[in-house]
């Protein structure tokens, strides 16, 4: 083997060619990766880099390389995260919401994620029953031990660290659903938002669900309208991606919609992809345009066989698609054109 599978280095030519020999154990379509960890690995222990700092990369990695393992096995089902206080008590309005809307999810054949503590996040795995349920647990010095219906599951994960458990909240899930909380609910709303506001995460449904007759949610859109949108901080588009609501039949409504024509969503090289799960019309592709075109840096909509990039991964190669020269800023018009393409459906 003398082909390197990657121009990241460690600047060592001998080191470089002793990695590459054991990049042969990996998997062949794997190897670019596999050896640019193991040079990042090594770079770190050359470089100076602090044992601490060392110490929290290790326990990242292995804390993801266990986490991919725990959700495989439930790679095609659909997953909705719940977010909301590990304060509220049994009986709370909130806690009966969380776990009538956790129950309602399941009963369409989704699994539902949440935090593996007390309060809002008990209630998910109480409604959905721990075999529709995983427990992304973070440990506390307060707060460490896992709510008795996921305690000895085996899709409950321990995490050390916020960042870890938060890639797994955004990578696993295809709907939110946040509940009332403190700093961290917020922190989770907020960053959320942040990430599909900024084509950092795919699109997905995102619902801020009040108890029936609650006002969390409602003054926090208020907050947001008066001193976010009408100040310029965000655009009044940013808003079509949440869903505020004290309606549980609404809340998931809300989720299941979102992919009843949509399904995915993809770059190839400067086109945005949208898999779709029907073929769309002339007249349809039309009035895509018409509302949609001015998000476009060039061209128009347009439907689209699957590109090579696609077969090449085996990225949903059967389904229907359109594609777009996206401006990559107007994330909140996208999900607006994902209504558009759910409703017709």
């Amino acid at each position: 083997m003398t082909d390197f599978p990657s121009t990241y280095r460690t600047g060592d030519d001998e080191l470089d060619a002793e990695i590459l020999a054991l990049t042969q154990h990996a998997d062949p379509a794997d190897r670019e990766f596999v050896f640019e960890l193991m040079v990042s690995a090594l770079r770190l222990s050359r470089e100076d880099v602090g044992r601490g700092e060392l110490k929290l990369v290790a326990a990242a990695v292995k804390e993801f390389r266990y986490s991919f393992g725990v959700f495989a096995p439930y790679e095609g089902i659909r997953k909705c995260t719940i977010f909301g206080s590990a304060r509220t008590k049994v009986g709370d309005p909130a806690y009966v919401c969380a776990h009538d809307f956790a129950e309602s999810i399941a009963a369409r054949d989704w699994m539902i994620i949440t935090g593996a503590g007390p309060g809002i996040m008990e209630a998910g795995h109480e409604g959905a029953g721990a075999d529709n349920s995983f427990g992304v647990n973070i440990v506390l010095p307060f707060e460490a031990d896992a709510n008795q219906v996921i305690a000895d599951d085996p899709k409950l994960i321990n995490f050390k660290y916020f960042f870890t458990r938060k890639v797994m909240f955004m990578k696993e899930s295809h709907a939110y659903v946040m509940l009332p909380g403190g700093f961290g609910t917020m922190d989770e709303a907020f960053e959320l938002l942040t990430l599909i506001q900024t084509g950092k995460s795919t699109p997905a449904p995102i619902v801020l669900l009040d108890p029936p007759g609650g006002t969390y949610w409602a003054l926090w859109k208020e907050f947001v309208e008066i001193e976010l949108r009408d100040q310029g901080l965000i655009s009044a588009d940013d808003l079509s991606l949440v869903t505020v609501t004290d309606s549980i039949e609404e809340a998931v409504e809300e989720v299941c919609r979102f992919y009843r024509t949509y399904h995915s969503v993809r770059f190839v090289g400067s086109r945005l992809i949208l898999r779709l799960q029907r073929e769309i019309d002339d007249e349809e592709l039309a009035s895509l345009n018409e509302r949609f075109g001015h998000i476009l840096v060039k061209g128009s909509i347009e439907r689209i066989d699957t590109t090579d990039a696609e077969i090449r991964d085996d990225d949903n190669v059967d389904l229907h698609r359109i594609a777009m020269y996206f401006d990559r800023r107007n994330w909140g018009v996208v999900r607006q054109m994902i209504d558009a393409l759910n409703d017709a459906g």
